[in-house]
């Protein structure tokens, strides 16, 4: 292994631990999903993901396909993302402005803290997402359709959250490890190289 390519390496490993906290967001599939009742109903769809203890929702996008049927309006179907227990979190209405029932195409990005609407979920690290209906028309079951498209949601994981691996024991954090079997490496490979160079001489 050459110098140049072992200072590579350690770019890359290093590249790798200083993005280790950077976590990927959460993208949901929402195909086939319906919004039966108002937000609570317990006939709606609710996906939770652990998104980490504390962790912070910090952007939301979308891109969906939804039918609202007759007489429900497109304006009424809507997905909330929250906390495990409902105390906090966004609720989202991509068809707001369409006072009609039909299908239509919604798309948009949105920077929560730019809104001041970033929030944090519980201790457990459960991000709730439930699709409803603010109005529930009882004439018709469900009330919309998300045909096809995707909900993507953006969060950073809270790094001050203490981990305690037991008595007795300290345990290195992932990158930390990296890095210090990194340099071992680094050594290890710079006193062979001089050993070798040292035998040619």
């Amino acid at each position: 292994m050459t110098l140049k390519s072992m200072s590579k390496m350690l770019a890359s490993l290093s590249f790798l631990a200083c993005t280790s906290v950077f976590a990927a967001p959460v993208v949901i599939n929402v195909a086939g999903v319906q919004s039966i009742g108002e937000f609570g109903d317990s006939r709606n769809t609710v996906y939770e993901y652990n998104v980490g203890a504390n962790a912070t929702i910090t952007n939301v996008s979308y891109s969906v396909n939804v039918t609202a049927f007759s007489p429900s309006w497109l304006s009424e179907i809507a997905f909330a993302i929250t906390d495990s227990g409902v105390t906090d979190g966004v609720l989202f209405t991509p068809g707001f402005e369409d006072a009609f029932a039909g299908t239509a195409q919604y798309d948009a990005s949105t920077i929560l803290a730019d809104e001041g609407l970033s929030f944090n979920v519980g201790a457990d690290g459960i991000l709730r997402v439930e699709f409803y209906d603010d109005f529930d028309d009882g004439a018709v079951d469900p009330d919309g359709r998300w045909n096809f498209g995707t909900i993507t949601i953006a969060f950073e994981p809270d790094v001050e959250v203490p981990v305690d691996p037991g008595p007795g024991t300290d345990v290195p954090e992932p990158a930390s490890a990296l890095l210090l079997g990194v340099g071992a490496l680094a050594m290890g490979y710079g006193r062979r190289r001089r050993a070798a160079k040292a035998a040619a001489h």
